[in-house]
């Protein structure tokens, strides 16, 4: 599988905490070479693996973790995914998919979703970023990604409506899933499209999660520790994107 290069903040303080993130780096058979900048509070690596994936493994020793860059200049984009049902109001946001291009006509997406009930969903491109009516508005379908598999959180037992046909029994409980997408696309051809998330197959449905494509940064892209906007650090911000749904 074609490598591409992620730059992740993780908060460290010696040599120890280098250490301990070289110790769950270093035996990844994705993993073909990585870069600890402990001054700089940088983790680079070069790899095959979804960036969630290695997100969760840095986390393993304790530390956080945050994306800063993929890929070349150019070359990533991110669309975060809401729903437009009325009782998803307060927290609509579903879903993360961050793209990476492994070559100019090749990317890969890394998909997350969360509060979905479980079952088969089938995310695609549509050729409008439109979200006036929601999914309904994004158009025709411009390229079909595949599947996700959404299974159930035992500890979450909310009743929700199902995205797309199906009415879920009152039983029926939120779940999570993750899947790492392949295309043959160019990122660049992506910008200002829409991603949907369905239960019907290459269809949309007026429940369907959707979200617009972003550009995203590439690796080194991104090196501010403060946003310029907010004034807050990147620590404070992924606070408030966890709360968002979107860490």
């Amino acid at each position: 599988m074609q490598q591409f290069e992620i730059v992740f903040n993780v908060p460290m303080h010696c040599q120890a905490c280098v250490e301990s993130v070289a110790k769950v780096l270093r035996p990844l058979t994705g993993v073909s070479a990585f870069d600890i900048d402990l001054k700089n509070q940088i983790v680079s690596t070069t790899t095959s693996l979804p960036p969630s994936e290695l997100v969760h493994i840095i986390q393993s020793t304790g530390r956080d973790a945050i994306i800063r860059g993929t890929g070349k200049p150019n070359s990533a984009a991110v669309c975060i995914l809401e729903s437009y049902a009325p009782e998803d109001f307060d927290q609509p946001v579903k879903g993360l998919a961050r793209i990476v291009a492994a070559t100019p006509n090749e990317l890969f997406i890394d998909l997350t979703v969360n509060g979905l009930p479980k079952g088969t969903y089938y995310p695609s491109i549509r050729r409008s970023g439109n979200l006036s009516d929601g999914a309904l508005s994004t158009g025709d379908l411009f390229y079909a990604l595949g599947s996700i598999q959404v299974k159930n959180d035992s500890t979450d037992a909310t009743t929700i409506k199902s995205i797309g046909a199906a009415t879920p029994s009152p039983t029926e409980k939120l779940g999570s899933g993750q899947a790492f997408l392949h295309a043959k696309l160019g990122v660049m051809d992506l910008i200002g499209r829409s991603i949907v998330l369905s239960k019907l197959q290459e269809k949309v449905a007026p429940d369907s999660i959707c979200g617009v494509i972003a550009r995203s940064a590439g690796a080194w892209e991104n090196d501010k520790l403060v946003c310029s906007c907010s004034g807050k650090t990147v620590w404070e911000e992924r606070k408030d994107a966890v709360i968002r749904g979107v860490a």
